[in-house]
């Protein structure tokens, strides 16, 4: 009896070293396919510019790649809008509609442009600041903010003006550099700047000091050049060297920050520095005087109470099919209301509105079905004084603090 080898062309069994190994080399082989696959978006992309004629666009697409695309060139019968093409093709055979490939968006003017002619450290410092720009429209119109009428007519005047009409804004009326609004927490500073974005439509950074401060040397100054380098900026300016335990790397970015301010005072570009404070008697000095126009966003009035309290409980308001129905005077509410901030009085009318529906959480829980009929009972006025009660202002006591500054350091 003659003995016969036999051999398996795969093994009987994996050791566990063998099952690492493997998941190894499938997990290198989708990572190569992968970048493969980028690699082919952008040579097809290069050479679709190239055939429509978008030749200097071609040429920044190579330069960005350091010439990875153009050492490349797609296979015979295959091109981008091909491949657009039978995608089209494959969602239409499998959901019977055609995919809806783009849509309008209300973007800013793009940002990206400013990365252009910058070396590759300061590339690298303009993608960290890219992360805080607005890319879309914040859409908040002026209509939007109930009150400050005042404020609004000067932010208008120092960033909005100048924009829309340049030809008046010449000489001795050429455009404000910076803007200074100020007031409690929680007064409208913040739609302020989003309005502005939104009528102005351009590009808008919303940045604060933790987005630019660094401890490695030279970095700070490297990232407030770069953003003026970019566009608009938002940020805060505490004084220089008072406060205890100051990171050296704050000092450095403040200082750079008015030397770039200064640099703005003396050109033609369209860069607006719009800043936002709550404390604004702790700014440096040198950037107060920057800062050329300083305005108190204050404490809504007693008609801007009463449009607030209004908007948010009306007396039908209709969400998600339930009906929630008030019955409030809105005149007495508002003189009550006296030293509430816009988010104080959001709170209250919120608060207010959820005192019925704590009502029925025990009669939803105990029903089987999923949703049953609801009803909720009227808001009332004793409902909302009795919030009133409960919920305190969160800035009454700093509004003189306010007023005695706006009286030393007002520029309007």
């Amino acid at each position: 009896m003659t003995s016969q080898n036999v051999y398996c062309k795969k093994p009987l069994f994996y050791t566990s070293s063998d099952a690492v190994v493997s998941e190894l080399l499938l997990s290198l082989s989708d990572e190569l396919r992968t970048e493969m696959r980028k690699k082919s978006l952008l040579i097809l992309i290069y050479q679709h510019l190239l055939g429509q004629g978008y030749v200097a666009a071609a040429v920044a697409l190579d330069q960005e790649t350091n010439g990875g695309v153009r050492k490349f060139e797609v296979c015979d019968n295959i091109d981008l809008e091909m491949v657009l093409m039978e995608y089209e093709s494959y969602h239409y055979v499998k959901f019977q509609k055609y995919p809806k490939l783009i849509r309008k968006t209300e973007r800013l003017l793009k940002p990206l442009s400013g990365f252009s002619g910058m070396s590759g450290e300061m590339r690298e410092l303009a993608a960290i600041i890219s992360r805080d720009i607005y890319l879309h429209s914040p859409n908040v119109r002026w209509e939007d903010i109930i009150g400050l009428e005042d404020a609004k007519r000067l932010v208008k005047e120092a960033v909005v003006y100048p924009i829309k009409y340049p030809q008046l804004f010449t000489g001795i009326l050429s455009p404000w550099k910076g803007l200074l609004l100020y007031g409690p927490p929680g007064t409208g500073k913040t739609l302020l700047a989003k309005a502005v974005a939104t009528e102005c439509k351009t590009t808008f950074f919303n940045i604060s000091a933790s987005s630019i401060v660094s401890k490695w040397r030279g970095d700070s100054e490297k990232l407030v050049r770069v953003l003026f380098e970019l566009a608009r900026y938002h940020s805060v300016m505490g004084q220089r060297g008072t406060s205890m335990g100051e990171h050296e790397g704050s000092r450095r970015m403040k200082t750079e920050l008015l030397v770039q301010m200064d640099g703005l005072a003396r050109s033609e570009d369209l860069v607006f520095v719009l800043a936002a404070s709550n404390l604004p008697w702790e700014l440096d000095h040198a950037m107060l005087r920057r800062l050329e126009k300083r305005i108190l966003v204050s404490l809504p009035s007693s008609p801007a109470r009463q449009a607030m309290i209004s908007h948010w409980l009306p007396p039908l308001n209709s969400t998600g099919g339930v009906e929630l129905r008030t019955e409030l005077d809105y005149e007495t509410l508002a003189k009550d209301m006296e030293g509430y901030s816009g988010s104080d009085i959001r709170l209250v009318c919120k608060e207010a509105a959820m005192r019925p529906v704590r009502k029925i959480f025990d009669a939803l829980e105990s029903e089987d079905t999923d949703m049953p009929a609801i009803q909720l009972e009227t808001v009332t006025t004793a409902d909302f004084l009795e919030v009133i009660a409960h919920t305190k202002p969160s800035a009454r006591n700093l509004m003189d603090r306010y007023t005695a500054w706006e009286r030393e350091y007002e520029s309007v």
